[in-house]
């Protein structure tokens, strides 16, 4: 028989629980409800077990909600996170002073009830993206911040290496097991690095391991993808990091509302002389030869005559999918798209091109130099002309290993790329970069001049290049990136 309720109990318990990257809720009455449908969005009803669910990501809103809408924080039977103990964390690195205004602008973000209330090893949960130039200690930040949360930590990363620099440099600063998703393991740790492929995998059966997670190149977040990986994971404290934050496609939106919004943004400019090397910027235009420009004309025509009758614009990224998807089953779209990539291939890669890459590459004759390229058969002819290495897509990662240890080491002075070498790469110190040819895009251009911007010990100044063919659409791209980065 069922003793009745004692009154003087007061109200039933409010559980949370994780399952599956949801968060469910059990014993709301109806002014907490009514504070939980206000303050936290995508509240649904679970017909299984007339409770509720929130997804995982919520769970920070929903506790702040719950503890401000009850009368003692002592009813809500809160066990979503299972966070294994950490030893102690300490990390020898001295954060420069702008390293520190970016952790504590993140810091000021929690409001994890003001620090009371916490969970047993968390204390603490800000939530937020900072955004600081490639090669000005992002990730310094980040183990700053870990050891000053001291809870379990997923770090996501886009590429294997970048997986395996982090790996190698959590395990040099901190005295405990670092698990690995990745790179064909997939090992557990109460500090853990991941890409962002394994995470995908693996975020609903490992969300409520983490006190905090780290997104390295938090903009990857906004791929269709990859943002459920934030959705699926309850770690309250969540850390991007950025050399650009904004994407072109708006989807910068998106990462904040899984990760929180951009709190500190710290330009080139800023630490340029100071705790980056001081660079120049030069602007080289090149004629197309006749034969080039006669060419170019003609294809350009075929493309733009296409755009005019089909009333493309060519605006935005879902402009040129559509005339892609026209070109399976329209002779015209196909032969448009084929003018396009023709008209492409000569600006990007002209003969004069390459002769002021002979120029730029006679007055460094002994400065470390990255030719950038927007395409691997540029790459290829610029490694067969000058005899200098290549690294794209293509190529092996042993091999790719070698190339840049050798450049590391002085026996390579120059390597051409073709976009592989943009982010997620530990790239050796270099003081010239050449962009023989690039989007629009403002964050490959900053990534880009960011491989030539650590301190140089004898205080040289880098310079980056950029060579564009003159009177083509290439100058276009390059001022809508400068209007951009403005």
């Amino acid at each position: 028989m069922t003793r009745p309720q004692d009154e003087r109990a007061g109200p039933p318990p409010i559980a949370l629980r994780y399952e599956d990257g949801t968060v469910r809720i059990d014993g709301l009455d109806e002014p907490s409800l009514s504070a939980v449908r206000e303050s936290v969005p995508d509240l649904e009803t679970d017909p299984r077990t007339d409770g509720w669910r929130v997804p995982a990501f919520r769970y920070a809103a929903l506790r702040t909600t719950l503890v401000d809408a009850v009368t003692s924080p002592d009813r809500i039977d809160d066990r979503v996170l299972d966070l294994k103990h950490l030893p102690s964390l300490e990390s020898a690195y001295e954060l420069r002073e702008y390293q520190r205004a970016a952790l504590t602008a993140w810091l000021e973000t929690d409001r994890w009830n003001d620090g009371e209330n916490g969970l047993e090893g968390l204390s603490l949960a800000p939530a937020g993206a900072l955004e600081l130039p490639t090669g000005s200690g992002k990730t310094v930040i980040a183990l700053e911040a870990i050891e000053r949360l001291s809870t379990p930590t997923l770090v996501v990363v886009p590429t294997i290496d970048l997986l395996e620099q982090w790996q190698r440099e959590l395990e040099r600063e901190f005295e405990c097991e670092i698990g690995r998703f990745g790179g064909g393991e997939q090992r557990f740790g109460p500090i853990t690095v991941s890409t962002y492929d394994s995470a995908y995998l693996k975020a609903d059966s490992v969300g409520d391991r983490f006190g905090l997670v780290v997104f390295d190149e938090v903009h990857h977040l906004g791929g269709e993808g990859y943002r459920e990986i934030a959705r699926l994971l309850a770690a309250p404290a969540r850390l991007g990091l950025t050399a650009t934050f904004e994407r072109p496609d708006g989807a910068h939106e998106i990462i904040e509302e899984v990760v929180g919004p951009l709190v500190h943004r710290v330009g080139v400019d800023e630490l340029a002389g100071d705790h980056l090397a001081s660079y120049d910027l030069k602007r080289l235009e090149v004629s197309l030869t006749p034969d080039e420009r006669e060419e170019y004309d003609r294809v350009q025509e075929v493309f733009t005559n296409y755009l005019a009758r089909s009333n493309i614009r060519m605006e935005s990224g879902s402009d040129y999918q559509q005339l892609v998807k026209r070109s399976g089953n329209d002779p015209e779209a196909r032969e448009a798209l084929l003018a396009r990539q023709r008209a492409r291939e000569i600006m990007y890669g002209s003969a004069a091109k390459l002769e002021a890459l002979e120029g730029i590459l006679g007055d460094h004759r002994e400065d470390r130099t990255i030719v950038f390229t927007a395409h691997n058969d540029l790459a290829y002819d610029v490694s067969e002309r000058f005899l200098i290495p290549t690294i794209t897509h293509q190529t092996g990662a042993a091999e790719r290993r070698e190339i840049l240890e050798r450049f590391r080491e002085g026996t390579y002075s120059r390597i051409a790329t073709s976009n592989v070498l943009d982010e997620g790469v530990d790239v050796p110190d270099a003081s010239v970069a050449v962009v023989l040819s690039g989007s629009g895009s403002e964050r490959e251009f900053i990534q880009r001049l960011g491989r030539i911007l650590r301190p140089k010990a004898d205080g040289t100044r880098a310079v980056l290049y950029e060579v564009l063919s003159e009177d083509t659409g290439e100058e276009g791209v390059s001022s809508r990136r400068r209007n951009g980065s403005r």
